[in-house]
């Protein structure tokens, strides 16, 4: 298939190159272009402007925030208007799904946000979380065997998957909070984090999330950032927003971006966003 993938940051590399080595005809684009040189070498060919990705069959995103995916489609040279199906796989608010949607017509825009940090996309391991029309993810579905290792398909409005992704990144939060909170009760209780790792990933709480992130909280292996933190506040703001928006209470919501804004504000942006950790161990004068 001849398709175009627009941003080359942790995980767009990853992706794009299972496209590539899946046998697509690809052509990448992105701010910086020097970061498409190993994709190049693998048989990508460099785009100079997002439009010029977007001549063929699909086009997929991968891009930081709102204002990145806006730029690509609506700013000098974007996508706007491209005869390619759009697939994003950037984690934006639902407004902004809504719009892309709106503006493309029917069945020209599929959002497809993702699971997995940059081991899984780099492995075409990631889980990817669909919605759109029918006709439009039977399309989408070779590109998402060659990037994922399983999809879903979550309802006919796109929006529907960037809130489950939304919801997907809060959960996240929530579950690193709690580990972080219990592994300092543990630790100024004279009970090291690992042996309380331990017995609850060898107990009630063995799911991916918590052995993965466990890992991470237990080895302070918080740079470089798989995650960068502010890119962790932006998510929680969307779903602050999606909140707001659907009326619905999220507490403990609050609870984590406190904790993100503070790590950020001590540690600066370039850390991963599971170092909330240290804002709970400062609290408890750890």
């Amino acid at each position: 298939m001849k398709i175009g993938f627009l941003g080359l940051g942790q995980m767009g590399r990853g992706m794009a190159a299972n496209l590539v080595r899946a046998g697509h005809e690809v052509t990448v684009w992105n701010r910086s272009p020097g970061k498409a040189d190993d994709l190049v070498s693998l048989g990508a060919t460099l785009a100079k402007r997002p439009v010029d990705a977007a001549g063929g069959e699909v086009v997929l995103s991968m891009l930081a925030d709102d204002a990145a995916v806006e730029a690509v489609v609506y700013g000098a040279g974007g996508i706007a208007g491209a005869p390619a199906l759009h697939v994003g796989h950037s984690t934006i608010g639902i407004a902004l799904a809504d719009r892309l949607a709106a503006d493309a017509g029917e069945d020209r825009y599929v959002s497809a946000p993702v699971f997995g940090r940059p081991p899984a996309a780099e492995a075409g391991k990631l889980f990817v979380v669909a919605a759109g029309s029918g006709v439009a993810l039977d399309r989408c579905e070779p590109l998402f065997e060659a990037i994922g290792q399983r999809s879903f398909r979550v309802g006919e409005a796109p929006s529907a998957a960037n809130l489950v992704k939304l919801s997907g990144n809060f959960m996240i939060m929530a579950a690193v909070e709690a580990m972080a909170e219990a592994m300092t009760l543990a630790e100024k209780g004279g009970v090291p984090r690992g042996t309380l790792l331990e017995v609850l990933t060898g107990t009630l709480f063995g799911a991916p999330i918590y052995q993965t992130y466990g890992d991470i909280l237990l080895e302070d292996r918080f740079r470089p950032a798989g995650f960068a933190a502010p890119l962790g506040l932006k998510d929680m703001t969307l779903a602050d927003a999606a909140a707001t928006r659907l009326g619905a209470s999220m507490p403990v919501l609050g609870i984590v971006r406190d904790h993100l804004r503070a790590l950020i504000a001590a540690e600066g942006p370039d850390i991963d966003w599971a170092a909330v950790a240290l804002s709970v161990r400062r609290g408890a004068g750890l």
